[in-house]
């Protein structure tokens, strides 16, 4: 049985979707109910902060996804992240079974040149401290031979179901409605962007291959391009004119005072200022995946759930 904590995200549902493509046993944990269903999935009522919820939703699994997301604040992630990511191996431990961690590059901090597995951990963001540090604990559990566990690694991601993603938010939503389009940071700058389809995909690949366990991957996402070919692409597909305007740190900070998802975003802004190299080539040989490129991601969004207005 596939078990994924988180359930209900735009991670969490591109994942289930491959598991019922495939047939599987599936049970879906989280707080409220997914609306997504099929013959062999269940789903159950757990707080990830509630050991004995997460012991009694992990039971008989083999394989454990965790795709929790929480709110946007570092504080809550202090509070938090620990205590899941403990009650999470605890239970994996209890139920004898794999883990698959999807977690995000916040512990590399600010980086020249590409990310990869190896890179290390330097993180300059409070959100960052925090992930370097549950990303150490979990594969310190690995090392010591105590759990079988794997860590799959995504950059920001676009085409989600639930407009969980800046891009889609500001560039790909704005022009199927003809607005014109935002863009945080500068654009001149390389960024990449992992189609959520992909990550899906790639998360259930190394659910179906235990010799992938007991190290780190990273998603397949295509290679990053700057913020305006990203947004001229974009334009020429939904056929209109490239519009855009360009939100800096000074203004997501006024917009924090009022928001604080936002506010949660300033510290992160030197993603947005700099080049962002997010490297995919480790898991792309092992599986022989080829990401999906960015011209056919958004056009297939222009299809399908940012259509064209």
């Amino acid at each position: 049985m596939h078990t994924i904590l988180g359930a209900g995200g735009p991670v969490a549902n591109a994942l289930t979707q491959e598991l019922l493509n495939h047939n599987e046993t599936i049970r879906l944990a989280s707080r409220r109910p997914v609306k997504i269903t099929g013959k062999k999935l269940t789903w159950q009522k757990t707080d990830l902060l509630n050991y004995n919820e997460v012991l009694e939703a992990t039971k008989g699994s083999t394989v454990i996804y965790l795709c929790a997301g929480l709110v946007y604040d570092a504080k809550i992630w202090a509070q938090q992240w620990p205590v899941i990511i403990q009650n999470v191996i605890n239970a994996t431990k209890a139920a004898n079974a794999r883990l698959i961690f999807f977690d995000n590059v916040y512990m590399y901090g600010l980086v020249k040149g590409p990310m990869t597995e190896e890179t290390p951990y330097k993180p300059v963001s409070e959100k960052g401290k925090i992930r370097a540090k549950i990303a150490d604990h979990l594969m310190a559990e690995v090392k010591a031979g105590n759990i079988q566990a794997s860590i799959l690694r995504a950059p920001d991601f676009y085409g989600t179901d639930s407009q969980n993603s800046t891009f889609d938010m500001m560039l790909l939503d704005k022009y199927a409605h003809k607005q014109t389009a935002q863009w945080v940071g500068d654009p001149r700058m390389l960024h990449n962007y992992t189609y959520i389809p992909d990550c899906g995909k790639a998360i259930f690949l190394l659910g179906q291959n235990p010799q992938s366990d007991n190290q780190i991957w990273h998603a397949p996402t295509a290679a990053p391009i700057t913020g305006k070919e990203f947004i001229n692409l974009a334009a020429n597909i939904y056929q209109v004119k490239p519009k855009y305007m360009r939100i800096n740190k000074f203004m997501l900070w006024v917009f924090g005072l009022f928001n604080k998802v936002v506010a949660g975003v300033v510290e992160m802004y030197y993603q947005y200022d700099h080049d962002y190299n997010f490297n995919s080539d480790k898991f792309e040989k092992a599986f022989n995946f080829k990401p999906t490129t960015y011209e056919d991601g958004i056009r297939h969004m222009s299809k399908t759930l940012y259509k064209a207005g």
